[in-house]
């Protein structure tokens, strides 16, 4: 059993028909999500973000390669390590997973259509893992990663490493960020601010959106987390179809 629950989502009925509406029909897209481990509520964060994703009525499957040991069976039947949590969600261990498809090159793109091929059924596929895998991953796909942070300088320092590493070894310039914090701290603006600024300044990226994800909030869904869930899986890179088939924006 993983640690990695679904507790049901509060959103208004109104913004989950919006996503549903603009998403209909499109094809599969992945979400890169950089694992910060100075980030407590990191599980957290991601069950916040599948569950807007899932609020569509699309099938998404989270991929956690920065936690979780895999079962057993992974290198022999990918699909059956799948975990289902819901209607619309399910999850895979995968941590150690990805190195398995290492090319010459470095890149573990072929673990992506190893997991397309497992689950052909997702419509998003989010993969969270530590920044140097996410960059063999998926620097051929161009993503624009999501980063993780909290109300605290040391995973913010954590946060911008993760954007100079990833821009300066994998030519990636865009980020989101979700900043796990209390709804009401004044300083969670300043905080994106300041990182977006850093950015600019010493890796020539930019901080493109970001929200924040309350921890002591049951349900969380702030409308400036539906837009970057909106925009991720707008932008999000396509995978490859399986063998069988600037500034940063205030939340509000």
């Amino acid at each position: 059993m993983t640690d990695f629950l679904v507790s049901g989502s509060a959103a208004l009925p109104d913004q989950a028909d919006g996503l549903r509406r603009l998403f209909a029909g499109t094809r599969t897209r992945f979400i890169a999500v950089a694992a910060n481990p100075d980030v407590a509520f990191a599980g957290l964060a991601l069950e916040r973000l599948a569950s807007v994703c899932a609020s569509a009525e699309r099938k998404v499957l989270v991929v956690d390669a920065a936690r979780g040991t895999p079962h057993e069976l992974a290198g022999v039947d990918l699909a059956s390590c799948i975990e289902p949590l819901g209607d619309n969600l399910s999850y895979l261990a995968a941590r150690g997973l990805p190195v398995r498809f290492v090319n010459t090159r470095g890149s573990c793109e072929t673990f992506l259509d190893a997991v397309a091929d497992a689950a052909p059924d997702a419509a998003l596929v989010i993969v969270h893992a530590e920044v140097q895998e996410l960059g063999r991953l998926f620097a051929r796909r161009a993503p624009r990663p999501l980063l993780l942070a909290a109300d605290h300088p040391v995973s913010v320092t954590s946060a911008y490493a993760n954007i100079k590493l990833l821009a300066q070894r994998h030519g990636l310039m865009a980020f989101d960020l979700l900043l796990v914090a209390a709804a009401n701290s004044p300083r969670t603006p300043r905080i994106a601010e300041q990182l977006a600024l850093t950015a600019e300044r010493f890796a020539g990226a930019v901080l493109h959106d970001w929200a924040t994800i309350d921890p002591a909030a049951q349900s969380d869904w702030p409308r400036a987390l539906m837009r970057l869930a909106q925009s991720q899986m707008a932008d999000g890179p396509l995978f490859a179809a399986p063998a069988h088939a600037a500034v940063a924006q205030v939340a509000r």
